[in-house]
């Protein structure tokens, strides 16, 4: 599957922030308060020098303890309230984590509800697992964390700032001198470190996709007898991300002993100067003692927002591929007015949506698949309400772009789709489908029982309605046969189920909310002979007075449709009922007549072995 991964060229993108921190607005009281309390845990950290300062002039240097039992206690105290605050900006912090991950991976979703088929066919789903789950989590924990270091360095390099200056103006310029040299270092490093980790995301992308589908592809491999294959494939990959990641980390791992040896050569200049300043008795011991300590703590968050910095830059990777889904727009979209009118697909004004009779009108439709061969060319079709359509073809002929196009599941290049006389762009995506039951050749089942798989088609059907839909497709009967019967689970993807129990259970789902228009694709191809009579039968009765549309691999299941439309190269070739189409001994008939012969070999065989 073609993965359309997005390419990211930019340095840090102050936007792309901006635009993640809008994020966070909900959540602005959180960051306000965890905010504060940094500031805070910021201003006792700056103060404690200057009290270990007053401690050593005051009652070391001078031989007199008069009054260090209740300096002592204030110094408790002032821990003892740092203490709290440490509890605090960690109960904050990851707060603030928790929910804004659950808020990003909400939207995200939401996102995805709302994108064609297209987008799902040109992305893995390994792809899209990997945008709300690691990349998610790594977004969320560099803004909640990130504002704690943010918050608190800046806090903190200011006050020692200030407070050095006014210890000793020339001190602290000599012991800050080596900042310019920092930035420098900074601005080269940010830069390997961000490409480096962009590889990576992009990597991890397409190795949770080679995970999804080994296990979900397992028992292809198996009988292909490909496993050593799969694994060199997927040993290429995380080779890739291992270099890659490894890059990124020497990167960190230079940038981060860099920014310490600059810290210490900004401490050792300021133990020479500032040791020539005592023994001049330009300064105090304890003032001496108080500068060593700020230099120390002045460094601690350069190193800490340092750290921060290079984090930012794998963070930043993540948030531009979640941005970038989020903001991915559907190939399909209503226009304001029919939203307004009519609602979206998340919040729909189903009390404004007219009732379909079943009348369908393709006028000179044109479509094809991106930049690939046109499929259908000056298409047009008419179907009166509760017609039964077959469309029969050979692969590629356009059968299943006809239904999809109903379906408004993609939409014409050019041309017109009317439903009841009017254009179906004119109404909402979600009223269209909303009254479509699909039944697909290969049905996908939730995991959960039988009952919750019927009632996913709609969420507001009773225990009976569920009774009655599984009734009309004929499906009760194997239902009421397994131990737990409607609240039997299925398993993942139905697989405790017969390719046939799953398909007559899809059906009862598709029919439970009594949709006008009702589309088989293939429904029968992938049952046994018994199995199609049973759903041959469910068919003919879930069929009455509904428009529907039939694509049969088996021309048997569709003899009593009321028009077959036969289909070549997105051209209607034949129509008419299956015993006219019989009597022109044309394309049908050889098609049906192969069929036969086929099926009669077939029995043969049974026979005689």
């Amino acid at each position: 599957m073609k993965n359309k991964e997005k390419s990211f060229k930019k340095n840090i993108d102050l936007k792309l922030w901006k635009e993640i921190l809008l994020y966070s607005l909900p959540y602005k009281k959180i960051i306000i308060v965890l905010s504060a309390v940094m500031l805070l845990v910021a201003g006792i950290d700056a103060i404690l020098p200057l009290l270990t300062r007053y401690a050593i002039d005051n009652y070391i240097v001078t031989e007199d303890l008069t009054g260090l039992y209740g300096f002592s206690l204030i110094y408790l105290l002032i821990i003892v309230i740092q203490g709290i605050n440490i509890f605090a900006l960690i109960y904050f912090a990851g707060k603030l984590e928790t929910e804004m991950a659950a808020s990003i991976r909400e939207k995200a979703f939401d996102s995805l509800q709302g994108l064609s088929l297209s987008f799902y066919n040109e992305r893995p789903a390994g792809w899209l697992i990997a945008r709300l789950t690691s990349d998610v989590h790594k977004l969320s924990s560099i803004i909640s964390w990130g504002i704690v270091d943010f918050v608190w360095g800046s806090a903190m390099m200011v006050a020692i700032v200030f407070i050095m200056l006014r210890l000793n103006f020339r001190l602290a310029l000599i012991t800050l001198i080596v900042l310019p040299v920092l930035l420098i270092i900074s601005i080269y490093f940010q830069r390997k470190i961000l490409r480096e980790f962009r590889l990576v995301r992009k990597i991890n992308s397409k190795i949770t996709g080679a995970f999804n589908e080994g296990i979900i592809g397992a028992r292809t491999s198996k009988t292909l007898v490909i496993e050593e294959d799969n694994c060199d494939e997927f040993s290429g990959l995380t080779g890739k991300m291992a270099r890659s990641s490894i890059k990124a980390a020497i990167y960190s791992s230079l940038f981060l002993p860099s920014v310490l040896v600059l810290s210490s050569i900004g401490t050792g200049l300021a133990l020479w100067q500032g040791g020539e300043a005592v023994i001049q008795g330009a300064i105090t011991y304890g003032t001496l003692v108080a500068f060593i300590s700020y230099t120390v703590q002045f460094f601690e968050p350069v190193r800490e927002l340092a750290r921060v910095f290079a984090e930012l830059q794998s963070a930043q990777a993540a948030a531009e591929r979640i941005i970038s889904l989020i903001k991915t727009e559907s190939d399909i979209i209503d226009r304001e007015e029919v939203k307004e009118k009519y609602g979206s697909i998340l919040q729909p004004k189903k009390e404004n949506w007219p009732e379909i009779k079943g009348e369908i009108e393709f006028k000179k439709v044109y479509f094809k698949y991106n930049d690939q061969e046109e499929v259908l060319n000056n298409f047009n079709l008419k179907v009166a309400p509760g017609q039964k359509i077959a469309l029969v073809g050979e692969t590629g002929s356009g059968k299943s772009t006809i239904v999809n196009l109903l379906g408004r599941f993609y939409e014409p290049v050019s041309g017109e789709i009317l439903i009841d006389g009017v254009e179906y762009r004119n109404h909402s995506q979600s009223w269209l489908q909303s009254k479509i039951g699909y039944v697909l050749q290969d049905p996908h089942l939730f995991s959960g029982s039988i009952k919750e798989n019927i009632r996913y088609g709609f969420s507001e059907a009773t225990d009976r309605e569920i009774k009655e839909a599984a009734d009309l497709v004929q499906a009760t009967e194997f239902i009421e046969q397994l131990p737990a019967g409607f609240a039997t689970e299925v398993g993942e993807g139905g697989d405790l189920l017969s390719t046939g129990e799953k398909q007559l259970i899809s059906f009862a789902r598709a029919i439970i909310s009594n949709p006008a228009i009702f589309i088989l694709d293939e429904a029968t191809s992938s049952i046994d002979t018994e199995m199609e009579l049973v759903m041959q039968k469910a068919i003919n009765e879930v069929l009455k007075n509904r428009t529907s549309f039939i694509i049969a691999h088996r021309l048997s299941t569709i003899k009593n449709a009321d028009k077959i439309i036969v289909l070549k190269q997105g051209e209607i070739i034949e129509s008419g009922s299956h015993y006219q189409l019989l009597d022109r001994k044309g394309y049908y008939y050889a098609l049906y007549q192969n069929q036969f012969y086929r099926g009669r070999e077939r029995q043969k065989q049974r026979i005689t072995s």
